[in-house]
């Protein structure tokens, strides 16, 4: 007998380290490594609170069919944008894109948190003391690339390339469509608080008309941001054969001035946009703010009928 018990309890011993290997191996399984603009994190592969710091992103996982417990709110909209508001109900605002609220982040106990360095480098550490925090890096050019991202740190990479191909077959589709008007060229202004831009490529509305093979103005077919401070000497670089502006609205009633004075400017109306009347206002939210794949998809639409009409 007494030689059983040693062999016995080494037994149990035995099974128990198993027991212990077996539960550290599945607790390691339960996560993956994402590499991202603030070096790599071990994420969980499946999330069930998580907290969008962006509106793009936000935008990303609804198209992915992941609905985030929290978000940050629109920059126009009550706490959503119009055109998204009814795809973002149940969603938690979290504060501004400017500006996160932290307490209300922490509140939703997220188990994944996804936002964007350019916005809150200096909150990172915050962040990640909160959950799991992932970055993707710019908030300009190509939106394809923070998509990617976020599909992966969701752990939805096949749901995202899903995503991306109906989004590449609508871009043919309506370039396809467009035919011969690919040739006009089409010129993109916006009209802010104290100040007047055009847009060139690396935008997100001007890398949507560079995926449709739509011609640009000369002087904005350059691969960089803005030019901004435009003064009224500049509405000659303002022409093409279609003009589309967009006003960002923060409230403030001179912006909806400073829209209507440049608009009725004499110089305006001698631009070949206006006398066409190809001149078309839409909407900040869609063609420039939010910045995602369904704006990225309604944008094409709306750019489709406006230049097919006329």
């Amino acid at each position: 007998m007494k030689k059983i018990i040693p062999i016995l309890i080494a037994f149990i011993l035995v099974l128990s380290a198993c027991g212990n290997g077996g539960k550290d191996s599945s607790s390691k399984g339960d996560k993956h490594e994402v590499k991202h603009a603030m070096g790599t994190t071990e994420v969980p592969k499946h999330p069930k609170r998580i907290v969008v710091l962006t509106h793009e992103g936000t935008e990303a996982l609804v198209a992915m069919g992941v609905k985030p417990v929290g978000a940050v709110n629109s920059s126009n909209g009550d706490p959503w944008y119009p055109h998204l508001k009814d795809k973002f109900d149940g969603i938690k605002p979290v504060g501004d894109e400017l500006k996160i609220n932290m307490e209300e982040i922490a509140k939703l106990k997220p188990d994944l948190i996804i936002g964007n360095k350019f916005r809150d480098e200096a909150q990172y550490k915050k962040l990640s003391k909160i959950a799991p925090t992932v970055f993707s890096k710019e908030l300009r050019g190509d939106w394809k690339d923070n998509f990617k991202l976020y599909a992966k740190a969701v752990n939805k990479e096949d749901k995202g390339k899903e995503v991306l191909k109906d989004y590449d077959d609508h871009v043919k589709k309506v370039s396809d469509e467009l035919g011969d008007k690919k040739n006009q060229t089409v010129s993109m202004v916006r009209f802010m608080p104290g100040d007047v831009r055009i847009y060139h490529q690396k935008t997100f509305s001007g890398q949507i008309l560079k995926e449709l093979g739509v011609k640009r103005p000369e002087g904005q077919d350059k691969n960089d941001f803005v030019e901004k401070g435009l003064s009224k000497e500049r509405i000659k670089a303002m022409d093409g054969d279609y003009l589309f502006y967009f006003t960002y609205q923060d409230g403030d009633k001179k912006v909806t001035q400073l829209e209507k004075d440049w608009l009725n400017d004499p110089e305006f109306k001698k631009l070949n946009a206006s006398k066409k009347g190809h001149v078309f206002k839409v909407s900040d939210d869609v063609w420039n703010t939010s910045g995602g794949v369904l704006s990225a998809n309604q944008m094409i639409d709306e750019l489709k009928d406006k230049m097919m009409e006329k």
